[in-house]
């Protein structure tokens, strides 16, 4: 009831007045100048690997370095060894608006977790909006009513915003950033609303019409992902609505090839850039050769551009504006290895994103500070509840370390999500306050959060409270 309380008055102080992306205000461009709003983060970058468990990360480290933790954002800050660590490193809980975690129950019961999860559309409206909602919604909270989102309120403040995935562009999680819809399945209604509605200054991934999963071009177009109208408007540069508040539409630059994107990455950029990679749904897992091989022993397709140089052409866009920017990063293809239990193609997923991570902090270290940027790093939930060999009733074996460059033996025990607790971790301005909205502690994963949490610190620090 508690939470129910807090859900219901947080979505009445957030409420938007329309069903679509709030317009940016064009005061926003001073916000500076106001009072305490100078002290908040100039940028927010907010990283989802999509279905990822502390097994998932974990799996990555093995192969990568033969030993967890690896990466440096799993280890404390150290300033005696100069180690650039994440001073916040939490667990985060997930469940929908109907579910709960009682992590008095989820070590005594295996099964626990394969009930109450949460999909992705209501993972990310709660990351992005602060309220718990319905499974397959997008922005709205359970009564049906658009509530205002990060990428809004970062317009409102005069911000650079984007979305970028390894999936279709127009999936759950980028969508839950961006617009506000009842159905995540409504994909052409969506892609519009993004395309010629939203305020979004950058928005890239997968779902090209004229390409297949291979990434090789196609006699007929399939218009699944994006409708032939959208798209020719794309093409044609005439798309786009007002994305920063001078009542003039800002059209969008399209970039399809890897060049195009690997360009992107350095000097001068378009004001506003739509990519869409030349692939159909994901930038990988899903091209042919046997799924179940070991990480990279199917050749990668080399046409489309890799998360991590995603990444560095975003930032190199978004970071024009003397405002800052708001960055939502998703590993998308987490989820759909994890569905299909394909362990090697996991690995990959999880190396991109992880390279992506790297591409981040370098660009905090050189071209920002960690004194104005605030970057947090989860999973909207996990899939595949995976666990190590011979894991069951009462028994949650750890994954075996085969050394690095070799897969670890580990053991999917469902192809569906869990509501099992995400790692969490944030570093730079304003992370200290997530250490300030525990939620409880669990007794294997340690003090833990919820995933509302991530909208309702930064829109603190973004000053709406």
């Amino acid at each position: 009831m508690k939470m129910l309380i807090k859900t219901i008055i947080l979505g009445s102080i957030l409420l938007c007045d329309t069903c679509g992306c709030c317009p940016a205000d064009k005061q926003g461009s001073h916000y500076d100048n106001r009072d305490g709003l100078k002290h908040s983060p100039k940028n927010v970058i907010i990283m989802i690997a999509d279905g990822a468990g502390f097994n998932h990360f974990k799996a990555a480290d093995y192969y990568q370095c033969g030993r967890s933790p690896c990466q440096p954002y799993e280890d404390l800050p150290d300033e005696a060894s100069a180690k650039a660590g994440f001073p916040v490193r939490l667990a985060m809980s997930t469940y929908h608006y109907a579910g709960g975690y009682d992590a008095n129950v989820v070590w005594r019961s295996f099964d626990y977790v394969n009930n109450g999860a949460t999909d992705s559309a209501a993972a990310a409206t709660a990351m992005a909006t602060g309220v718990k909602t319905r499974n397959k919604t997008l922005g709205l909270d359970t009564y049906g009513r658009p509530v205002l989102n990060l990428s809004e309120r970062a317009k409102q403040l005069g911000k650079a915003v984007g979305v970028i995935t390894t999936v279709f562009f127009d999936d759950a999680t980028p969508a839950g950033f961006v617009v506000h819809n009842g159905a995540r399945s409504n994909l052409t209604q969506i892609a519009d609303d993004m395309v010629n509605r939203s305020a979004a200054d950058v928005i890239m991934g997968c779902g090209h019409p004229a390409y297949d999963a291979e990434g090789k071009s196609q006699n007929n177009s399939n218009y699944k992902y994006i409708d032939s109208a959208t798209w020719a408007g794309l093409k044609n540069q005439t798309a786009g609505a007002d994305a920063d508040g001078d009542g003039v539409p800002d059209h969008w630059t399209l970039v399809q090839t890897r060049a195009e994107f690997q360009n992107l990455t350095k000097g001068p950029a378009p004001k506003r850039v739509f990519g869409l990679a030349q692939v159909y749904e994901t930038l990988q897992e899903k091209r042919s050769g046997d799924a179940s091989a070991a990480p990279y022993q199917v050749p990668l397709t080399q046409t489309v551009p890799s998360l991590e140089e995603m990444t560095e052409a975003a930032l190199n866009v978004l970071d024009e504006d003397p405002n800052g920017l708001f960055l939502m990063i998703e590993g998308g293809a987490v989820d759909w290895a994890s569905h299909s239990n394909e362990s090697g193609r996991l690995i990959e997923e999880m190396n991109d994103f992880n390279k992506s991570i790297k591409a981040v902090v370098h660009w905090v270290d050189k071209n920002s500070s960690w004194g104005e940027t605030l970057l947090i790093i989860s999973a909207d939930h996990e899939t595949g509840y995976l666990t190590g060999p011979d894991s069951g009733g009462s028994v949650w074996n750890d994954l075996v370390n085969n050394g690095p460059g070799n897969l670890p033996t580990l053991h999917w025990n469902t192809k569906n999500h869990t509501n099992s607790l995400v790692p969490f971790f944030a570093k730079g301005r304003g992370a200290e306050q997530f250490k300030d909205t525990i939620d409880g502690y669990d007794a294997v994963r340690g003090p833990y959060i919820d995933n509302t949490v991530i909208a309702k610190v930064v829109f603190s620090l973004w000053h709406i409270n």
